[in-house]
């Protein structure tokens, strides 16, 4: 989930995190939001029992079983093939789950084919996304929801230690262009729960420029003093919109038109 500022016209971002240290990620994985509260905002806004789940940058699949448990079908959507081998691997023995190879900006997924698409720290990150949410558009059933799921920047101590490597980077803003193109907001407290110091480290460490990352390891020792697991709050973001059941003039999104926000930001990547 580190952020960086990118070329807006490349399509797709090298993740500097998980591309390159999937096991570290891993951890990350395992540890972020071990009291479930955002599956349970999540749930609230679009529950997916029975339903056709697209999970959009699924990274190596790990948040693909926990749909499949109850979802009618899951696709998960990758860019990095590595990534999207493993996670076809992830999900080979469950029923009805699949993995496919594709871009946000042309999701490999038929029209209205998927009642729920899911992108967790991935692609949707203010002005710039609108390829992939109109993308996103396409793919859902009249009725469907889309469920984007960010980091809080405003919150600390996470959000202050992004914002130390983004300076630049304008929560208020992105969170306008959300509103603008018709998302609620629920803000989300999430706890993440490291095995021990080592395991916090390694994460942080792939998350955070080097002198940040240095900073964020000092407070979250700091925050934890009894040594063995290590614990940290962390804020995000969910942002959710409903595709209108009504006609849709053919050719135009259900979606607001582009947002007319601007923002002297550069629109980060979070993958």
């Amino acid at each position: 989930m580190r952020w960086f500022p990118g070329s807006r016209s490349a399509e797709v971002l090298p993740s500097p995190n998980i591309w390159y240290y999937q096991q570290a990620y891993e951890v990350e994985n395992r540890a972020q939001d071990v009291e479930g509260e955002i599956w349970r905002v999540l749930r609230e806004e679009c529950d997916w029992a029975g339903r056709d789940v697209l999970d959009l940058g699924c990274g190596d699949g790990f948040h693909l079983p926990y749909f499949a448990r109850d979802a009618r079908s899951v696709l998960g959507v990758e860019p990095h093939a590595p990534l999207a081998r493993d996670a076809a691997k992830r999900v080979a023995e469950l029923p009805g789950t699949e993995v496919r190879q594709g871009r946000a900006q042309r999701l490999p997924a038929e029209d209205a084919s998927v009642d729920v698409v899911h992108a967790r720290t991935a692609y949707f990150f203010g002005p710039g996304c609108e390829p992939g949410l109109r993308e996103a558009e396409r793919v859902l059933r009249p009725g469907g929801s889309i469920l984007i799921v960010d980091l809080d920047v405003a919150s600390e101590p996470y959000g202050g230690w992004m914002r130390a490597d983004l300076p630049h980077y304008d929560p208020a803003a992105v969170e306008r262009f959300f509103e603008a193109q018709g998302f609620g907001r629920r803000r989300v407290a999430a706890r993440w729960r490291f095995a021990d110091a080592a395991a916090m480290e390694s994460v942080l460490k792939i998350e955070f420029s080097a002198k940040t990352a240095e900073r964020a390891i000092a407070e979250v020792r700091r925050l934890n003093t009894g040594g063995g697991e290590m614990t940290l709050p962390v804020g995000y973001r969910v942002h959710a919109r409903v595709k209108p059941t009504g006609l849709v003039v053919p050719g135009h999104s259900a979606g607001p038109e582009p947002s007319s926000v601007s923002s002297s930001s550069t629109s980060p990547r979070i993958v």
